[in-house]
């Protein structure tokens, strides 16, 4: 029998990326067709999620009014400046949630509204960020971004695992997207040199080396290495998708190279600096079309964050949860600023006759209302115009409704995103107002 060996040299170098092909007027983005009377030089529609766990004060996260004069509770303030953009959301919530009561079991099936496994098993379903991703994520270098400030926590708590709480983002009901916690990491997911020049030989070393091998291996050996090569596809197609850099024709933003530097390596030890970073990045992968579908965890759900720069070190962000105090104020108000830093960001990136924000569509949630476990009803906060789908100065209120699922919200999303479902979670019909 001959005996295949591949290099981890090999391996690893045909994992590689070219660096995101920015958006520039009179070059068509691949994948980016007319559609009806849409013409396909319009900027694209991006989708990003923000979650932040353990909830909000409980007497200060509510909006009063409409419009320009809507008036926001103290959690809320930092987004004073985008009133007329944003749309406040009460009463969603998850059916789900609530058979466990507790932060794993509430968080777990956030973004999918399906039933969680208890015990040892992990299963949750497929979340609307990665739905919308395998459907229109062929359009980009990367189907989607999966960022996080806190590393995932494997352990157990109240017979549900914990890495429920860590991860909003699936793949698959049995898989968790990854989180890429560190910045440096993340931007290189964007930015690489070039497409080199030795990727495609060594993809198809790879691939010629592959079909050799399955004459000698069983079946099932056969069925993993399919699986193996169809990531090495995967990435042979991002390569060639980024070598059409001579042949697209539509608009795209000047942006060609990125306008922050690399991140030092490592892991920051400053969570506003930690923040920050993985928010500039965000904004990045929108502004050069390296992604139109994100998802930036701000911490865990029962996380253990503290936060000295508020003069709040003596406690975890969970235990700070369970009273609401001045100190849980101030930390609701810093991811809230978070928020406020994205939009202003995007705002400010002028896109034909829409800036970025214009063109994008941000969700900010929570797995409950406050620390206090309450996922009676959700947390949402909703900014940006999703290229003219959402109207903005909305605040919506399905308190006393009977189908006010979370994964009506969903397929409202999905529905902007260019993606039509008849059924989501528990959901069969989108919100008519976003």
């Amino acid at each position: 029998m001959t005996v295949h060996r591949f290099s981890r040299r090999t391996m690893l170098r045909g994992l590689g990326v070219s660096m995101a092909l920015p958006w520039m007027e009179s070059l068509r983005v691949w994948g980016d067709e007319p559609k009806g009377k849409e013409p396909g030089s319009q900027a694209p529609t991006r989708m990003a999620i923000l979650f932040s766990g353990c909830g909000y004060h409980r007497t200060e996260w509510w909006a009063k009014g409409q419009g320009s004069e809507m008036e926001l509770g103290k959690v809320l303030h930092p987004l004073n400046g985008f009133r007329d953009r944003l749309v406040f959301i009460r009463g969603l919530y998850n059916a789900e949630a609530l058979k466990g009561n507790i932060h794993s079991s509430q968080t777990g099936n956030l973004l999918s509204g399906a039933p969680l496994s208890a015990g040892g098993t992990i299963r949750s379903g497929t979340s609307v960020d990665q739905v919308v991703a395998q459907r229109v994520g062929h359009q980009t270098k990367l189907p989607s971004l999966v960022l996080g400030c806190e590393k995932a926590n494997p352990s157990v708590h109240k017979n549900y695992s914990m890495l429920y709480s860590s991860h909003i983002s699936w793949s698959s009901p049995t898989t968790p997207t990854p989180l890429e916690v560190y910045p440096a990491l993340a931007f290189d997911q964007l930015f690489t040199d070039s497409v080199r020049k030795g990727d495609r030989s060594v993809l198809d070393a790879i691939l010629a080396d592959a079909k050799d091998l399955r004459r000698d291996i069983s079946q099932t050996d056969q069925q993993k290495l399919d699986e193996y090569l169809n990531s090495v596809r995967e990435v042979e197609q991002r390569i060639e998708r980024a070598g059409q850099r001579g042949e697209l024709q539509g608009w795209r933003p000047a942006l060609t190279k990125p306008n922050i530097p690399r991140p030092k390596d490592g892991y920051p030890q400053d969570i506003v600096e930690h923040m920050k970073l993985m928010c500039d990045i965000l904004v990045l992968a929108f502004q050069t079309d390296t992604t139109r579908v994100c998802t930036l965890k701000l911490n865990n759900d029962h996380g253990t964050l503290r936060f000295p720069h508020l003069g709040v070190d003596y406690m975890i962000h969970h235990l700070l949860s369970h009273n609401d105090t001045d100190d849980w104020l101030k930390v609701n108000q810093f991811f809230l600023e978070q928020v406020a830093y994205i939009a202003r960001r995007l705002d400010a990136i002028q896109e034909g006759e829409r800036t970025a924000l214009d063109n994008s569509m941000i969700m900010l949630c929570s797995s409950m209302l406050n620390g206090h476990h309450d996922a009676s009803q959700l947390p949402v906060v909703m900014l940006g115009g999703a290229g003219g789908r959402i109207k903005g100065g909305q605040n919506l209120d399905y308190l006393g409704q009977s189908d006010r699922q979370m994964s009506r919200l969903y397929l409202s999303m999905m529905r902007n995103m260019g993606v039509h479902l008849d059924k989501f979670g528990d959901a069969s019909r989108p919100l008519a107002e976003v």
